[in-house]
């Protein structure tokens, strides 16, 4: 199992005690290492085996110093240096830095000044008063500081989509392999394609629960057992918990269907089958219309269902329902009257309109994130690269001549590459609705993503309603600025916004990147419903952030977005139409 996320998050915490010291350049260094050891496609104890420190220096942004440290990790599990750096201040830096507003730089003022360490040493020192007390704070960022607390807590207890999905897509292809496992599948909220989730769930159906268990333990992703039993098991991989169940083959489809579905959504289901005379739950599907007490056993009945998720719903009068509409949303009600959406998929996204290169923050060419698009089966992409403006820091961003420039490069570009090109930008929303680039250099592109970078926090839908009205604004990027488990974002009046967008015919972005995924599937599907257009983006910065495209898409299905309503399932020449309207 690669190490490239344990690595990159170590560096990722030297870089934050070294901020709280005020160590001037070495934060960025660690920061910029961190980000190419997780995004690099060869595993970091692989490049070691073979090549020593050597090798590890290949990876950009890899020096000596660094690959020293991962070398070090790998032989001994820990960083020396780290383990001094936590002795000097020693302090839960992830759960603190959790909280908005408060960086590592004021991590390391808290400690000196009240040694708080931890969150709920934070929480104490803010409902005392006594963080105003410290110098360079005051009353309203002590208020601030308690405000966030409760969202920090929140996401300390749930992983990513991003970071919990690939652990899962591992575990099923174990057992896809496996003689004793007849199917596997994940359910729970991971296969409803939440956000966030807490556990990882994989259901597998096998008549042989020992064999299953033991290979579950002996898994090489296991990091350790956390309890084992006859047919159910967890472990911890890769900082996820796991959780195993084994089922006999027969209730496979009602076991899949009962550990799926959102609680509210199996109530629903439950109730639907008393109406029938007709008993759900985790073992199948049963006839209890001659039972004088239903409820004695969970088995009692006749079985009319139970081996396939299909034959659950179908016993009790419905098609199929995807997961992804499993939460109580009126999918039951829909359902029965056979009008479900028809669910956008992955293979009906043509392209990808929203991408970065090395002209700013990327780690791709053009040339290169073209000929990755390709080989991803993409018609077209959209090089959307930073402009300056609020937000932007260290020169990212490009200015209005710079970006014609990248313009002409792109479109030169274009003209030997295997897919279409559009030249873009990724322009900034100012806090009352500003676009930081020039009207001419608007003009003259076939792309505008106009994004919130900063000032996330309050009532942003004026800032959108702006942003959306300015005609040549064609994509709002990532609507509310949220970072999963980081920051909120502001709030917007959904409505309202989605009604300017479709007055406007401005898209509304769901962006792919598995740390936003923004807009929120319960906006999407208000934004459809108003007539607005939605565009599925990866807000890729390097070749291997193109497979994002997937979380956008479940993003998407969990908004019942279909295939009609969203920009980049047209082909090539309906986008340009589009955008050139």
């Amino acid at each position: 199992m690669s190490k490239n996320a344990a690595v990159a998050a170590l560096l990722e915490e030297m870089a934050d005690h070294l901020e709280a010291r005020d160590v001037e350049y070495k934060p960025n260094v660690y920061r910029r290492a961190a980000d190419s050891i997780l995004g690099h496609t060869v595993a970091v104890e692989r490049l070691y085996e073979e090549g020593g420190e050597d090798a590890l220096d290949e990876i950009e942004d890899v020096g000596d110093a660094i690959a020293a440290k991962t070398a070090e990790f790998l032989e001994t599990g820990t960083i020396g240096e780290l383990e001094e750096l936590r002795e000097g201040l020693p302090v839960d830096m992830a759960a603190l830095t959790a909280v908005e507003g408060v960086g590592p730089k004021t991590v390391g003022a808290l400690y000196e000044a009240l040694g708080i360490e931890t969150l709920d040493d934070l929480e104490a020192a803010a409902e005392a008063g006594e963080i105003r007390e410290v110098t360079g704070f005051g009353a309203k960022t002590e208020a601030n500081i308690l405000e966030n607390i409760p969202f920090a807590r929140e996401a300390r207890e749930r992983s990513l989509l991003g970071d919990a999905r690939p652990v899962a897509d591992r575990i099923v292809a174990f057992f896809a392999g496996h003689e004793a496992a007849e199917t596997v599948e994940t359910a729970g909220s991971i296969r409803r394609w939440r956000p966030t989730i807490g556990d990882v769930d994989v259901l597998v159906a096998s008549d042989d629960g020992d064999a299953i268990i033991g290979a579950f333990e002996a898994w090489e992703g296991t990091d350790s057992v956390i309890e084992a039993g006859t047919n159910k098991a967890s472990v911890r991989s890769e900082g996820q918990r796991v959780d195993l169940r084994v089922v006999v083959p027969e209730e496979f489809g009602a076991a899949l269907q009962y550990f799926t579905g959102s609680k509210d959504h199996n109530v629903a289901l439950r109730n639907r089958a008393i109406g029938m005379d007709l008993k759900v739950n985790e073992y199948g599907v049963f006839d209890v219309s001659a039972v004088d007490d239903p409820e004695a056993s969970q088995r009692v009945g006749t079985r009319v269902a139970g081996e396939t998720e299909a034959g659950v719903y179908d016993a009790l009068g419905l098609p199929l329902i995807p997961p992804e509409l499993r939460e109580n949303r009126d999918e039951i009600r829909r359902a029965a009257e056979g009008t479900l959406p028809t669910l956008v998929e992955c293979g009906d996204v043509l392209g990808d309109l929203h991408v970065h290169t090395t002209a700013s923050d990327g780690t791709a060419t053009i040339v290169e994130m073209a000929e990755a698009a390709a080989d991803y089966g993409h018609e077209y992409l959209g090089i959307a690269d930073h402009a300056t403006g609020p937000g932007m820091v260290g020169g990212v961003g490009l200015d209005d001549e710079e970006l014609l420039a990248h313009a002409d490069a792109v479109r030169e570009a274009n003209d030997d590459a295997s897919i279409e090109l559009f030249a873009g930008v990724e322009a900034n929303i100012g806090t009352e609705g500003s676009i930081s680039v020039g009207d001419d250099a608007l003009e003259s592109l076939d792309c505008v993503v106009a994004s919130p970078h900063s000032a996330l926090d309050g009532d942003g839908t004026d800032r959108l309603v702006t942003a959306i009205e300015h005609p040549a604004v064609d994509v709002i990027g990532h609507p509310t600025g949220r970072l999963l488990n980081q920051r909120p974002g502001h709030d917007i009046d959904i409505e309202r916004v989605a009604a300017a967008a479709a007055d406007h015919d401005t898209v509304l972005e769901i962006n792919a990147d598995p740390r936003r995924l923004d807009l929120r599937s319960s906006y999407a599907k208000v934004a459809i419903e108003a007539g607005a257009t939605i565009s599925i983006n990866t807000d890729a910065h390097g070749v291997e952030t193109l497979d994002y495209m997937r979380f956008g898409v479940h993003t998407a299905r969990r908004g019942w977005v279909e295939p009609d309503d969203v920009l980049n399932c047209l082909d090539a020449a309906g986008v340009r139409a589009f955008l050139d309207r």
